[in-house]
């Protein structure tokens, strides 16, 4: 009898009959562990308990413990489970696709009369139900004729289209969870009742194109989200519970930041409140720049497609650019422009003024540049994602010598910065070379060790992000852990040997010889757009005293006080303290809840004792507690929290 040998993952050899499944195999270990099994990994790939085994191999067997497999089968499994529970309830709806995704799925049908949220609460309960039934999970390859017949037969025409997009060679693989059947690659657990009936939840419905595109009929989407058991899906609703107060976009309208608008999709519009949120935080990084050693330029929001051909751009970023087409005079063509997507090409032709020495270098080149990329609608989030934005970008050209000094001084003032704006601690990523790449694999081999080097001489240390380097140049990417758990990836080092050759970009060495110069690309917030979405989320609009845009308002409790209120308010604007007068005839619980709303740091009340006694009455966001205390003590403790951090 024909024998294959199976290696475990303890590195334990044997043999067992040709043609034996993966759960059997388990159950000859323990029953326990047949019991337990949702499906296994042969030589590498994850699959089915159900498969034959036919070849040696090596096998691990994966159970509810195994976080990711379990994750990935669980919601694949809903996804089918909720299809199937539509379909049981609304047996004329057609079904398309339902991949897995970040936290849950989601599955697009077909049905005239539309989803209501109600609904989801029905067929939440049909697909527990279902669950309970325990039916199993079968998995069978069929011929594509076959298959099309089956699905015509059953009046499926997206499941039609979908085998006629599957290439000749491959196979039909079909997925049985009880009776009712859908076409999937799998894999899937071993039957219905392997998914816990709490683990899971319905979100939402949405509107979805067919395939995506805006041609096809729309279709009707339903979100879910699943996990383990009911202790994860819990925290993770929580998550979002909080997330929602924190969102960016409601906190950002209360306190009158900013707005987004149709008519400029991408593009925020900034109010006196969140301009003076920006400028702050431009001042700050201006002063910290200025103190690392930065020259501040400016270059031209519009640039003609020469330059971005001889960097490479234009090849590898064309489709997220906007192009701007003008007609020159006495041309008969139109110049082809296009706004700047990234600012390091202008740098280039700064650096390349005049001749440059080994003594001119390092030159740290900064700016704030204004940026466009097209950015798909569907992607865009607030001012998180948009197509308009501001970088505190900046370039170090310098020597391959000095590429180790010059990544410890900028994680230097990467960690200071972060530390002033209350992020304590970030994780560094080293993304090496893509896919989709210019210069040669020699080139690509000196930057990415250069900056592995530099970094782990600095005293930093990184984990892998394999495949996701600029295309010009290995990175450093700065992730940042929100108060609720969220990873932003924010700033950032690339060493560029590319880009400098493309565009001739030298110095004279000691030795007398021209040679190319490294340049360095860096950012530390990213854009300033989307930092200071980040900044609203991580304090819920509570901003450092420093940076919110009104840092105190004087508010009057009568009429008496109002003299007093106008003397505070003339006092603190003479010692540059943001600051609000209110002295309407609002009583001052109105006026506390008002300005609570809008996030403002510090409230004074003045009423006719705090005139009589020269006091004021102290009220800090988020708390309920008064106090009351000398004027003058309170300014003077005001004073040294209001300015940028030194």
């Amino acid at each position: 009898m024909t024998e294959v040998s199976i290696e475990f993952p303890d590195g334990t050899i044997k043999n067992f009959q040709k043609g034996i499944t993966a759960i059997q195999v388990a159950e000859s270990i323990s029953n326990s562990l047949k019991k337990a099994a949702i499906a296994c990994s042969l030589n590498g790939v994850l699959s089915d308990l159900s498969k034959e085994i036919n070849k040696n191999c090596k096998l691990e067997i994966f159970t509810i413990k195994n976080e990711n497999v379990a994750l990935e089968l669980i919601r694949h499994d809903c996804a089918h489970i909720m299809a199937r529970a539509v379909q049981e309830i609304w047996p004329d709806t057609k079904v398309t696709i339902g991949p897995v995704i970040e936290n849950g799925w989601f599955y697009d049908f077909d049905r005239d009369e539309p989803f209501t949220p109600e609904n989801l609460s029905t067929i939440e309960k049909k697909m527990r139900e279902i669950i309970n039934l325990k039916d199993p999970v079968k998995f069978e390859v069929w011929e594509r004729k076959r298959a099309i017949k089956y699905y015509s037969e059953k009046k499926e025409p997206y499941k039609v289209q979908l085998i006629n997009d599957i290439p000749e060679n491959e196979k039909i693989s079909m997925y049985w969870h009880g009776y009712w059947q859908d076409l999937c690659r799998g894999p899937h657990l071993v039957n219905t009742g392997q998914i816990p009936g709490d683990c899971f939840k319905l979100m939402s419905i949405a509107g979805a194109y067919w395939k995506g595109d805006s041609n096809n009929k729309m279709l009707q989407r339903i979100y879910g989200v699943a996990f383990r058991n009911r202790e994860e899906l819990k925290k993770y609703l929580n998550f979002l519970e909080e997330a929602q107060k924190r969102d960016h976009r409601k906190i950002g309208k209360e306190m009158e930041l900013f707005h987004m608008q149709e008519e400029a999709p991408g593009m925020v519009f900034w109010h006196p409140n969140g301009w003076r949120v920006y400028q702050i935080l431009q001042n700050y990084m201006q002063k910290e720049l200025e103190k690392g050693g930065y020259s501040e330029v400016k270059t031209p929001q519009v640039v003609g497609r020469k330059l971005w051909e001889d960097s490479g751009h234009w090849e590898k970023f064309q489709e997220h650019m906007f192009i701007v087409e003008v007609d020159e005079e006495g041309s008969k063509e139109k110049r082809i422009n296009a706004l700047k997507p990234m600012n390091c090409p202008c740098h280039i032709q700064i650096y390349n003024q005049g001749v440059k020495s080994y003594r001119d270098l390092p030159f740290r080149m900064s700016e704030f540049g204004s940026c466009h990329r097209y950015e798909p609608s569907g992607a865009m989030h607030g001012i998180m994602r948009v197509r308009g934005f501001v970088q505190d970008d900046a370039h170090i050209f310098c020597t391959e010598e000095q590429i180790e000094s010059e990544t410890k001084k900028f994680i230097e003032l990467l960690s200071k910065i972060y530390s002033d704006l209350g992020f304590a601690d970030y994780k560094i990523k080293f993304s090496d070379r893509p896919e989709k790449r210019a210069g040669s694999d020699e080139t690509w081999f000196k930057a990415e060790e250069a900056l592995k080097n530099a970094t782990n001489t600095a005293g930093y240390s990184f984990e892998l992000n394999p495949g996701e380097g600029a295309f010009y140049g290995p990175k450093l990417e700065f992730v940042l852990t929100d108060a609720i758990g969220r990873d932003w990836q924010c700033g950032t080092l690339q060493v560029d040997f590319v880009l400098p050759e493309r565009l001739n970009a030298n110095y004279i060495a000691m030795d007398g010889n021209k040679k190319n110069v490294v340049m360095l690309h860096r950012a530390i917030l990213g854009s300033f757009e989307r930092f200071i979405g980040i900044l609203i989320e991580e304090n819920s609009g509570k901003l450092p005293l420093w940076l919110t845009p009104t840092q105190v308002v004087i508010a009057s409790v009568v009429s008496g006080a109002n003299d007093y209120a106008k003397e505070i308010y003339k006092n603190l604007i003479s010692k540059n303290i943001r600051v609000k007068l209110d002295i309407r005839n609002e009583k001052i619980n109105y006026k506390i809840r008002e300005h609570s709303l809008k996030k403002i740091p510090i409230i004074y009340a003045v009423g006719l004792r705090e005139v009589e006694n020269k006091t004021v009455t102290v009220r800090k966001l988020g708390s309920n507690k008064t106090t009351t205390i000398s004027l003058l003590e309170e300014i003077e403790g005001l004073i040294p929290n209001c300015g940028i951090p030194k």
